[in-house]
């Protein structure tokens, strides 16, 4: 019983739950807000949750709102929220030079959407490693930009920023995003490389610095799929998002014609995850948030700091309904067989996704006086622990910030990995059963 119950996805999902509380806890605290009251518990409480499951959604003005005490307690949840917290205890474990037990090898395995716990230390290990060395780097870079205006209050606001962007978290300090820097291209690429190259996930990463760029034939099925499906969403959102609000006044209009072009690859690029905004989410068209939608709900990769279904997700079930119409019963990807319970996987991920999405959009809609897309779009954007909003996050009702909190909640941890948590798992029986097909379509 006591093994049953601290499973490894039950250890995961408490694991960010005990960080959600303290930070709740701390966050009320009176010197973590300007005003030297604390935030009110509902609003400690969707803060932390936001911070630990790296979404971005606010209720409260991070820049304004709190003190330096309570950014920083922003920034460490999003440190812990985007590596995992078992990936931080992991790192004291090493610190320490204490052995990493069998049990904890598992968790990591779990924590990190690995197929085996072989090399899991290692593979942790190079995830710390290039996790410090990355934001320390995005750090300083944004820093040099911001040093002539903020003078030596850049270096906390390149670092600020640098977290938030590699962990896909989409917190600022600016208070209204990035819209002040939509023409400033040294700033986009910055932000741009951090969070698409935490995206890919860490074990893309890994194989790509083991095998070179050029050996592109040699990665993993699983990298090959990534880097293929991560091709084309951050194309498809670039098009999309130029293309329906190019001449949009409030949007892309304005800008001069590279300036578009900028603007419209990072608007395209951070719904998946990344939460960060150059142009007003709420100016934008109906076709456009219809799309983002779509980017939101697939979200990054798996292994990464990114929420969302995840890419292989979906190339998956893109690759198996191809292979459906086209008269296959395999599903073949670049050589290699995608095995049925790996398709299965992925369907339930999707169907449990979309099922949680359609009841907590329709109890949404019960509390709050909002249009039914604005509702919708805050509900994707949670689950995908996007942190994008149409304004209606500040809106909130009490029941509308602890149900939207729960959303941001089962987006991070995984809806599987959750469904697996609280529910007995058993193993099938070894007893063969007659087939019979049924009618589809």
């Amino acid at each position: 019983m006591h093994k049953k119950f601290f499973s490894p996805p039950r250890l995961i999902a408490f694991s960010f739950l005990l960080t959600i509380l303290i930070g709740t806890l701390l966050l009320h605290l009176p010197f973590a807000t300007t005003d030297g009251e604390g935030l009110k518990w509902i609003d400690a409480f969707f803060t932390a949750t936001s911070a630990t499951c790296v979404t971005g959604l606010i209720v409260v003005n991070t820049a304004t709102d709190l003190t330096v005490f309570g950014q920083i307690l922003v920034m460490i949840m999003i440190q812990i929220g985007g590596l995992g917290l078992m990936t931080v205890a992991t790192l004291f474990a090493i610190l320490l030079g204490k052995k990493i037990s069998f049990k904890r090898r598992l968790m990591m395995q779990e924590a990190l959407n690995q197929i085996t716990p072989a090399g899991i230390i290692k593979l942790t290990k190079y995830i710390l490693q290039f996790t410090f060395i990355t934001e320390l780097t995005g750090a300083l870079l944004l820093a040099t930009r911001w040093f002539p205006k903020l003078g030596f209050k850049s270096f906390y606001y390149g670092l600020f920023h640098a977290i938030s962007a590699f962990n896909n978290a989409g917190f600022d300090l600016f208070g209204n995003s990035l819209e002040n820097f939509k023409d400033d291209w040294y700033i986009n690429l910055v932000i741009l490389s951090l969070f698409i190259g935490s995206g890919l996930g860490f074990t893309v990463i890994a194989e790509i610095y083991n095998k070179g760029v050029k050996n592109f034939h040699s990665y993993s099925l699983h990298s090959k799929l990534v880097l293929l499906i991560t091709g084309v969403l951050l194309l498809a959102g670039f098009l999309i998002v130029l293309l329906f609000e190019y001449n949009n006044a409030e949007t892309l209009g304005e800008l001069s014609f590279p300036n578009k072009l900028l603007a419209a690859f990072f608007q395209g690029a951070t719904p998946r995850t990344a939460g960060f905004n150059t142009i007003p989410i709420a100016e934008m068209r109906t076709p456009t948030l219809l799309f983002l939608l779509s980017l939101m709900f697939i979200g990054a990769s798996p292994a990464s700091t990114g929420g969302g279904i995840k890419t292989t997700t979906f190339g998956t079930i893109i690759m198996a309904v191809f292979a459906t119409i086209k008269g296959r019963e395999e599903t073949v990807v670049f050589e290699r067989k995608i095995p049925p319970t790996n398709i299965f996987k992925a369907l339930s991920v999707i169907l449990i996704g979309l099922i949680m999405i359609s009841i907590v959009t329709m109890f949404l809609s019960l509390y709050e006086n909002a249009s039914i897309l604005d509702i919708t779009f805050e509900v994707f954007s949670a689950f995908g622990t996007v942190g994008l909003s149409t304004g209606l996050t500040s809106k909130l009702t009490n029941i509308g910030k602890v149900i939207i909190a729960i959303t941001m909640f089962t987006g991070r941890v995984g809806p599987l990995t959750l469904a697996f948590a609280f529910t007995q798992r058993q193993n099938a029986a070894r007893v063969g059963y007659p087939e019979e097909k049924v009618i589809i379509g």
